[in-house]
């Protein structure tokens, strides 16, 4: 997914389910040997926030030059753009700006949506193991929901190293894209993969994995894998700085240079619903 440049870019109270060990009754509590050490369950009463002790709500669009893609949606932290459900999800939703909101946009003078990005960074991060989100991901002309990983190395993107566990694009509703970007190997050149849906991915809730070993990264959808990456498969100098913590994102973008802009077929509210997030093996939390 294309970034910018880095800018001044458990059991929780409020209803979010997350920390250590063993998982939910009903759940799994290891994968492949590695024990679950954060989990986010977002079992809560509807309306409330995510918790502040995992999650970071990040703001606003002109600062931030469109988020580097020349988005449209003005990140907020109303509950109307993340909230629990109450049903045990927690939903991000873009939505058109209220009337006389007067947004300021990077690209033109105010934004035309609203929607959510939220993060774990300085909080919750893997450094070996795995990712796992059982999500429902919107689909819709202009719209590229995204569940995705920042590295925590200090450098400036693409430097920092970036791994989309699951994109899904504008008008492909059934097509999931995994891809990893780093210094050499960023935007349309980043290193990656794809599968496809039986149905659009709006229609199911599916679980979007990825592996992180030791020079490897493996992307899978229900179990299946689609893609794994080694620096072998890199270009040169094979430049591979996955060897760190990331911590997760999750948001809906609309518009900008990829996948272009929404236009009346857009659903609205357009909704990713996160049923769980779960990371095994090693990490921060």
């Amino acid at each position: 997914m294309k970034r910018p440049t880095r800018l001044a870019l458990v059991l929780a109270l409020s209803g979010l389910l997350g920390g250590c060990g063993t998982a939910p009754t009903g759940s799994p509590s290891s994968w492949a040997g590695e024990e679950v050490f954060w989990q986010a369950e977002f079992e809560g009463a509807a309306g409330a926030r995510p918790s502040e002790r995992f999650w970071n709500t990040e703001t606003g669009n002109l600062d931030a030059e469109g988020w580097g893609n020349n988005e449209l949606q003005y990140y907020t932290d109303d509950v109307a753009n993340s909230a629990l459900d109450g049903a045990g999800h927690l939903a991000i939703s873009a939505r058109p700006a209220p009337g006389g909101s007067e947004l300021p946009c990077y690209t033109q003078e105010f934004c035309t949506w609203t929607s959510a990005r939220l993060t774990t960074e300085g909080k919750v991060a893997l450094t070996r193991g795995r990712v796992e989100i059982r999500a429902k991901i919107p689909t819709g002309t202009g719209l590229l929901p995204a569940i995705w990983m920042l590295g925590e190395n200090g450098a400036e993107w693409p430097a920092q190293g970036e791994i989309d566990i699951c994109e899904v694009v504008g008008g492909e509703p059934r097509t999931v894209y995994g891809t990893a970007h780093g210094p050499t190997y960023f935007n349309e050149n980043g290193a990656g993969g794809s599968t496809d849906l039986p149905a659009d991915a709006s229609e199911a809730f599916h679980t979007y994995a990825l592996d992180k070993q030791p020079r490897r990264i493996t992307w899978s959808v229900d179990g299946e894998p689609y893609f794994t990456l080694t620096p072998s498969k890199l270009p040169a100098p094979r430049d591979w700085v996955f060897e760190q913590d990331m911590h997760l994102l999750l948001n809906v973008a609309v518009g900008g240079d990829w996948p272009g802009p929404p236009d009346a077929s857009t659903p609205s509210p357009a909704t990713m619903t996160v049923d769980y997030v779960r990371f095994y093996g090693q990490g921060r939390a």
